[in-house]
């Protein structure tokens, strides 16, 4: 029997990147499911255990172009960072996979690859 790990593209479809992170999924073959964290108002514990399964600093997991990147006071640490992404989810990095390998933000898109 087939173990069945579900893998999650945290998606943003005006993004080009997460679109094609989303092509080469859909190319590869694989069952996913989206996230479109934009519209489904992940909870902070959501945004929490995200930025736990990407690993690092909490803060290169951000857009630093996006305004409410400039409220964040610098030494921010994850409970603050996702009780701002829960305000303001537009400052995730995208693409996100998480995948049984592993969670990374997939820029370059072909990265996706590497979490199959």
């Amino acid at each position: 029997m087939k173990e069945f790990t579900l893998i999650t593209l945290y998606h943003n479809p005006r993004c080009s990147k997460s679109r094609q992170a989303k092509a080469l999924l859909d190319e590869a073959g694989v069952d996913y499911q989206t996230r479109l964290y934009l519209k489904e108002n992940l909870s902070v514990a959501d945004f929490e255990g995200l930025l736990r399964a990407l690993g690092g600093k909490p803060m290169d997991h951000l857009r630093r172009g996006e305004d409410a990147f400039a409220r964040l006071p610098a030494d921010a640490g994850i409970e603050q960072i996702a009780q701002a992404l829960h305000a303001d989810p537009i400052l995730l990095e995208r693409p996100v996979l998480v995948t049984a390998k592993g969670a990374a933000v997939c820029r370059p898109p072909e990265r996706v690859l590497t979490l199959l």
